[in-house]
């Protein structure tokens, strides 16, 4: 659980997580260099709360960087995440204990539930199956459909140890945002076995204003490199023809995300978000990007193909 900078969050999450303290559980809290008083608060906490760990990092090193440390020193033979400014519901890790022993695959996804204010909305995996375990790859789905995979949230979910070991359930730490869209592929293409269940114990805080979802800043442009080693991923795999499509389209569909708010960054950031939107548009084969840009809708559509042809 890495938490940094988060004072005004974290005192409820750790309310949250010692109503979820059980012999079973460990909890490994991840100060990721905070410089505000979320260091006080942890140690304060993690004093009182059983089962925990309190690691504390010297300098800060981004989500990706404090969960590797946390994954670095955990002991469990299952291990999921959670982030420093959500809570989960009482009760909701040995639940998720219970069905990860039951099913026994390598990934086991759960739905959430997400805060704006007051309002709490459930969502639910875009996966149709229930409670079955299933070869991960059909988590990854048709180019047209959302699917497992385009949910990519670390926190919504639970992992067998070996996927650990096995090197495949670090983060790459090169990347400040969209770091969790490359774990979701790797995970989906890799790992040998899928599950989803209906629970929802996570509760997901959207608009945080320190967020790194909200900073419009270069960031936000890490969604390149991202959707770059997917694609390069996906291009190598044995299944590359049935699966390129869906990789491609979701780089575009997040492409058309950023370039639809671009009124949040100041000019120059703006223009340079197109311009290396533009350049990783024409790097892509025609004949992977033409079919996939004829399926989307006219507007997006029509801003990608602009955007790949400008000088």
């Amino acid at each position: 659980m890495p938490f940094y900078n988060v004072a005004g969050y974290a005192a409820q999450t750790l309310r949250s997580l010692a109503a979820n303290a059980a012999p079973e559980v460990e909890l490994v809290l991840v100060d990721d260099a905070s410089t505000d008083d979320t260091a006080a608060i942890l140690a304060e906490g993690a004093a009182r709360l059983p089962g925990a760990t309190l690691l504390t990092l010297p300098v800060n090193r981004g989500l990706s960087g404090a969960r590797n440390a946390g994954l670095a020193v955990a002991r469990g033979r299952y291990l999921t995440f959670l982030d420093g400014d959500d809570v989960v519901a009482p009760g909701y890790y040995t639940e998720l204990l219970a069905a990860a022993r039951s099913l026994r695959c390598d990934v086991l996804r759960t739905d959430h539930v997400q805060v704006r204010g007051r309002e709490r909305t459930v969502h639910r995996v875009p996966y149709g199956p229930r409670g079955v375990v299933r070869p991960a790859r059909t988590g990854i789905g048709p180019a047209h459909r959302r699917s497992s995979v385009d949910a990519p949230y670390a926190w919504a979910g639970v992992y067998d140890r070996r996927l650990l070991e096995c090197g495949l359930l670090g983060f790459d730490e090169s990347l400040r945002t969209c770091e969790d869209r490359p774990w979701a592929w790797r995970l989906h293409l890799e790992a040998d076995t899928l599950a989803v269940v209906g629970l929802h114990g996570v509760r997901y805080r959207r608009e945080v204003a320190a967020s790194l979802t909200q900073l419009a800043d270069e960031r936000q442009f890490d969604f390149l490199p991202a959707f770059e080693g997917i694609i390069a991923r996906v291009r190598a795999d044995r299944e590359a023809e049935v699966f390129l499509p869906k990789a491609v389209r979701s780089f575009c569909a997040m492409a058309c995300h950023h370039l639809a708010q671009l009124d949040r960054y100041p000019v120059e950031l703006g223009e340079r978000l197109r311009r290396l939107t533009g350049r990783a548009l024409r790097s892509l084969p025609t004949g992977d990007l033409d079919p996939v840009v004829a399926l989307l809708d006219p507007v997006r559509a029509e801003t990608l193909t602009r955007l790949r042809w400008a000088a």
